[in-house]
């Protein structure tokens, strides 16, 4: 125990005194508040171009009243210029297109003949608005054929809105299923990445050691899988070091560039979010869903989550670390990894889709279920579903696979260190791993 205690001493303190370590430490929030400003005040700016449309109604079925003006549109009468003029006129002019509706030959053939005319492709919620606005009115004039009073079609619309409880009384919002989504899906990704960077570490640590043959000193007194778990366990610490820092300093870095641009973070994250989502969130942005937000955030059993999310944090990453302990061992530089880092990716990789695929959807449906259970892919998919409530049964049978899996990867990984960092000179492929796990003594 007092050896595995020094080289994690060892393996924390060459991490964190290194400079690139010092500088990204310090760098990486200011870098990663920056660049989200800048993509918040590009989009900003994006949205404030008022894209101008002609268009040239030879149907004469269309009035202003049915091509208005929004936000970001704006739309000229070019009809009486005709199709050949406008066309002209667009071109050289600072138009996005025109539309041309020809004559009125029935609106089933007309609704095939309709063209839009522009010097680039044009933006496809441009084409969406007008294609709806067009659909909007032949539905209204064919509703009027058949003797159907618009009015009353208009009058008879009933907005619904479904008030939610749980089973105990307590009201809830759909705000609520938002946050999950967001809480589980950065979890997940931020594992994913966690293990990337710093597994990826553990990997050239040991190769540097084994090219620079200080591997054959050090273990000459102490034990290949005492010399691996704390390469694993004080790059860890490394770390969660790191990304305490970072909490702390994109907290206070965007509280100030928050002050100083004027710049709200719920404004940040409307603009992140897509029309559909804006469309439900502006219903529920009243003071009294504010309020009911914050109570059903501080109903979450945010100490179970935060307990969950270390468990998960930390044992995703030894496993996958023993892994890349293990493909460091094996080879003799950095290039001759490729031919092993594939099969390692793949299951982080999957683990990431498929959380963002089924968990969003339905987060207690079968796949996400199996999926939570796998070892190699349970740390992200079950970060993804705890957020949403997820039975003890399931999560203590993921827990117990998790750490059996880790012990049992450990233990091969360190059958393959044990011979492979004393093997130079020769790429070894998947049949020399397998005989070095045979390997006894």
């Amino acid at each position: 125990m007092r050896k595995l205690k020094l080289i994690i001493r060892r393996e924390f303190l060459a991490k964190v005194k290194n400079k690139s370590f010092i500088m990204m430490t310090f760098l990486s929030p200011l870098l990663m508040v920056s660049i989200g400003f800048l993509v918040f005040f590009l989009s900003k700016k994006n949205d404030e171009k008022i894209k101008k449309v002609a268009y040239v109604d030879e149907s004469k079925l269309f009035t202003k009243t049915d091509f208005k003006d929004a936000k970001s549109y704006h739309f000229e009468d070019f009809t009486l210029l005709g199709i050949k003029e406008a066309k002209r006129k667009v071109e050289d002019g600072d138009y996005d297109g025109v539309v041309y509706i020809p004559e009125n030959k029935g609106l089933e053939e007309l609704a095939k003949s309709i063209t839009f005319y522009s010097k680039e492709s044009p933006n496809n919620s441009l084409i969406e608005r007008l294609e709806n606005t067009i659909e909007l009115k032949f539905k209204n004039l064919k509703l009027t054929s058949f003797g159907i009073d618009l009015n009353q079609i208009e009058a008879s619309k009933i907005v619904t809105e479904i008030k939610m409880y749980n089973f105990s009384g307590e009201k809830s919002s759909k705000l609520i299923n938002w946050l999950k989504i967001g809480v589980g899906g950065i979890a997940g990704y931020l594992l994913m990445m966690f293990v990337i960077i710093y597994g990826s570490s553990v990997m050239r640590s040991v190769i540097e050691e084994k090219t620079t043959r200080i591997i054959e000193v050090i273990v000459s007194s102490v034990k290949p899988f005492q010399l691996m778990l704390g390469k694993i366990i004080g790059n860890a610490t490394a770390g969660l070091l790191q990304f305490f820092i970072w909490g702390i300093l994109l907290l206070i870095i965007s509280m100030i560039a928050s002050s100083v641009f004027g710049v709200s973070m719920s404004e940040v994250q409307t603009a992140k979010i897509n029309p559909a989502q804006l469309d439900a969130i502006s219903k529920e942005a009243s003071a009294d869903k504010v309020q009911l937000l914050i109570q059903e955030i501080f109903r979450l059993p945010l100490v179970t989550l935060f307990i969950l999310f270390i468990f998960y944090f930390l044992g995703g990453y030894f496993l996958y670390s023993a892994l890349f302990a293990a493909v460091g061992a094996a080879v003799d530089s950095e290039t001759d990894t490729q031919q092993f880092m594939l099969p390692i990716m793949l299951p982080l990789i999957l683990g990431v889709y498929v959380g963002f695929a089924t968990v969003i959807s339905d987060p207690h449906g079968t796949i996400p279920t199996i999926f939570s259970m796998i070892p190699f892919t349970s740390p992200i998919v079950m970060l993804m579903r705890v957020p949403f409530g997820v039975p003890w049964y399931e999560i203590a049978i993921s827990m117990a696979l998790l750490l059996f899996t880790f012990v049992f990867m450990v233990w091969m990984a360190a059958k393959i260190y044990r011979v492979g960092i004393l093997m130079y000179g020769k790429k070894p492929g998947y049949k020399d791993l397998y005989k070095w796990l045979k390997y006894k003594g």
